[in-house]
């Protein structure tokens, strides 16, 4: 699944909160329907069984509630996304990440093989499961943890008995922390703790520039990772960096530290078209001054693969900084598709942030200097990010509002999803014209709800009821814009003629 992962540490955000947000991105030629849903305890399965890898796992018997942006059509299973627990931890599962050929050779990817032949026949080989993917990852893991780093422990088990089909990358906060995991080919992870002021860009592929084994196999402060992953790498020559005369000599300031990048990662000519520029595009936009971006003496172009994986801002980034950085389509530079500096050729070169066929942004959102009933939000976008509007929720909720929870396999404007799908193809069409439009909904769209939230926070209203006001204004706004544009879009018909009967 194509994506795109932003995480900000708390001494990076601007109230302290700490921030996990993705783009959920389909395949292309596809868009999977989505919607904003709340899993009661009663409602989690206790045994589980993916569509995709057809594998049953026994869960415990003891689930907390949690939200999540799940398919609308479960016929590639739940595919959950994003969401936070009613202990406010959060968690977005999974940016789909790359691996080279030798991490795959010495620990292959657990795929679903169907079975062969007629039952009873001599050929017969029943089916063999596959491993947990996207589809589970999040169901699996979010009603059962108290803590982020819980979370990577819980995920890390799983991984190690079952395996994966495919490599991710996976999000989890509390209102103190933010871990990244990383899976390494079928078995293996290692997961690194996110610095509390700095942020961090993930554009698909694997990210970690810096881990220290030592501190994973130790106290696990800032790492963690399978338990035999140095046997792993020694084993199977999987080091590449120089090496020195003690310890590992994996190429970092100490011997226990290595770039996993260099030993577990890729840097492919398609990584430097779909991948490394939009982890340029984001840290130029939040670092404009820490680096030179731009030129032919830059200090990293859109196809460096030495971009950091973590950066300390110049300032403290908001929510809005966040959904910004997730709907870039290269504004400001050659690159953009809407854009008309520069030659045709380079307009559209490198793949965009905010691409046609987002499915969902979620941004999560925990608040630790607030009460535990109110400090978690949960934002939420969906279809194409330069045209859609960030609705903040409430999270710590018992039901979902309709508008932003009945998506239907019909398109209809009784559903947020399907709105904001139709504004986006109307907008793109007439991008100029309709540019107005948008960015005025978008801010009245975030400016409202906030408001609505903060009355809540300040009278005691119930979350629901605060969320019910927010779904309400969001549809007169998402409504009233989907008119403007539609009449954009009528207006630039080829069909057009200047004439009239009047």
């Amino acid at each position: 699944m194509a994506c795109t992962t932003i995480l900000v540490g708390k001494k990076a955000s601007y109230d302290g909160s700490t921030i996990v947000a993705r783009n959920e991105d389909c395949p292309n030629g596809e868009f999977t329907p989505k919607r904003f849903a709340v899993v009661q305890a009663s409602e989690q399965p206790r045994r589980y069984t993916s569509v995709i890898g057809h594998l049953t796992i026994e869960l415990p018997d003891d689930p907390m509630r949690y939200t999540s942006l799940p398919n609308a059509l479960h016929n590639e299973g739940i595919w959950a996304a994003a969401g936070v627990n009613e202990a406010n931890v959060g968690m977005s599962a999974t940016e789909t990440i790359t691996s080279n050929v030798r991490v795959l050779a010495a620990d292959p990817l657990v795929p679903y093989q169907p079975a062969k032949g007629a039952p009873n026949s001599p050929a017969y080989a029943p089916e063999v499961p596959g491993g947990i993917g996207e589809e589970d990852i999040v169901t699996l893991v979010l009603p059962y943890i108290h803590t982020a780093r819980e979370g990577v422990l819980r995920l890390g088990a799983l991984l190690e008995r079952y395996g994966t089909y495919e490599m991710n990358g996976i999000a989890f906060h509390d209102a103190e922390e933010i871990w990244w995991l990383e899976t390494i080919g079928g078995h293996h992870w290692m997961a690194r703790r996110v610095p509390d002021d700095c942020y961090v860009t993930m554009p698909n592929q694997l990210g970690i520039d810096r881990f220290d084994l030592a501190d994973a196999e130790g106290d696990g402060r800032e790492h963690l990772c399978s338990a035999d992953l140095r046997a792993f790498i020694a084993k199977h020559h999987l080091d590449v960096t120089s090496r020195s005369d003690t310890g590992m000599g994996m190429g970092g300031e100490r011997p226990d530290e290595f770039n996993p990048r260099l030993v577990f990662g890729s840097a492919s000519d398609a990584d430097h078209v779909y991948n490394t520029p939009r982890a340029w595009s984001i840290q130029r936009f939040l670092n404009p001054r820490t680096h030179s971006w731009d030129g032919p003496h830059a200090d990293f172009t859109p196809e460096s693969d030495d971009i950091p994986w973590c950066q300390r801002p110049e300032r403290l980034l908001t929510v809005e900084d966040v959904k910004y950085a997730l709907s870039l389509h290269y504004q400001g530079t050659p690159y953009d598709p809407y854009g008309r500096p520069g030659s045709p050729d380079l307009r559209g070169l490198y793949r965009p942030i905010g691409i046609n066929r987002t499915s969902q942004l979620s941004a999560t959102q925990i608040r630790g200097d607030l009460p535990a009933s109110i400090r978690a939000l949960q934002w939420i976008a969906f279809g194409s990010n330069p045209f859609n509007a960030f609705v903040p929720l409430f999270a710590n909720v018992d039901r979902a509002p309709a508008y932003f929870s009945t998506t239907n396999e019909e398109v209809s404007t009784e559903s947020f999803y399907w709105a904001n799908r139709l504004i986006g193809a109307l907008a793109d069409a007439q991008y100029g014209a309709a540019l107005p439009h948008i960015e005025r909904y978008q801010e009245a769209v975030v400016a409202q709800a906030c408001a609505v939230l903060l009355a809540a926070e300040r009278e005691g209203t119930s979350c629901e009821e605060a969320n019910e006001r927010v779904a309400q204004l969001v549809r007169k706004e998402t409504d009233d814009v989907l008119g403007k544009v539609l009449f954009e879009a009528s207006m630039g018909m080829r069909n057009s003629f200047s004439r009239s009967d009047n």
